[in-house]
């Protein structure tokens, strides 16, 4: 028994999404767009940057400055603090005043903690500038160009080539011949790769659909109703077609 079909990554598909930004948290323009659909890409590879970028670093360089001043003011408090402690010593000013100027100093630096922190929170918005792969795999679709803002499809999707594996559409009325570890020889119809790969059924959809790959034969039932049967690759045979994702296949199930 035959079916058409075509290659997925057999991992999970990610959908990237781009970070919200602005007061109304819509999500920022892609200004480079550094990957395209089919291409492998490793685990923290750069894959986007974002136009947040140049406000956010601004906003960085403003709360550095700051954070040098205050540290710069508490060393010269900090010598003013000690000094009063001397006078209070001495007898020459009041507790009180030494009491003022501690607690100028503990404002500055109750400042500085806040610009710290800010500074920590900059840092993780400027991570969000820049779109990464969160592990190995291929852009299976760009849904955002240069100059766009992404909606609710996300940035692109990546899916997991280590794990390839084929999408069979085979005819309702021979789904009662499939079986869960079935073994499978899968082939390129057009010529996408050479020989044959192995695989075995790993798992049998419920629900019955409209066939979404075609076959070349013009006499063909477009409007056939399938099932889809998803066959795991040999780990051999996955690494030789891990960059053809959506190459058409046919599919032999074994008796």
């Amino acid at each position: 028994m035959a079916a058409l079909g075509r290659l997925e990554p057999g991992g999970d598909i990610r959908i990237l999404a781009a970070p919200s930004s602005g007061v109304d948290g819509g999500s920022p323009r892609i200004t480079a767009l550094l990957v395209v659909e089919g291409q492998t890409v490793q685990a923290g590879q750069l894959l986007a940057h974002f136009d947040s970028a140049p406000s956010q670093r601004a906003e960085r360089q403003r709360i550095r400055v700051r954070r040098v001043n205050l540290r710069r003011r508490l060393m010269v408090e900090g010598r003013e603090v000690a000094r009063y402690r001397r006078l209070t010593a001495d007898g020459a000013i009041s507790a009180d005043e030494l009491d003022n100027r501690e607690q100028h100093y503990l404002e500055l630096q109750g400042q500085l903690h806040e610009t710290e922190a800010s500074l920590l929170k900059i840092e993780a918005d400027l991570r969000n500038t820049e779109l990464r792969a969160p592990i190995d795999g291929t852009v299976l679709r760009l849904h955002t160009r240069v100059g766009e803002r992404a909606g609710d499809k996300g940035v692109l999707e990546l899916g997991d080539s280590a794990r390839m594996e084929a999408v069979l559409e085979v005819y309702e009325s021979d789904i009662a011949r499939v079986r869960l570890g079935q073994r499978v020889r899968i082939s390129s119809e057009n010529g996408g790769f050479k020989g044959q790969l192995n695989g075995v059924v790993t798992r049998i959809s419920p629900q019955v659909r409209q066939r979404e790959v075609l076959s070349t034969d013009p006499s063909s039932d477009a409007d056939a109703r399938i099932v889809e049967v998803r066959v795991g690759l040999d780990p051999a045979a996955a690494k030789k077609v891990q960059t053809l994702t959506g190459l058409k296949v046919i599919g032999r199930l074994e008796a």
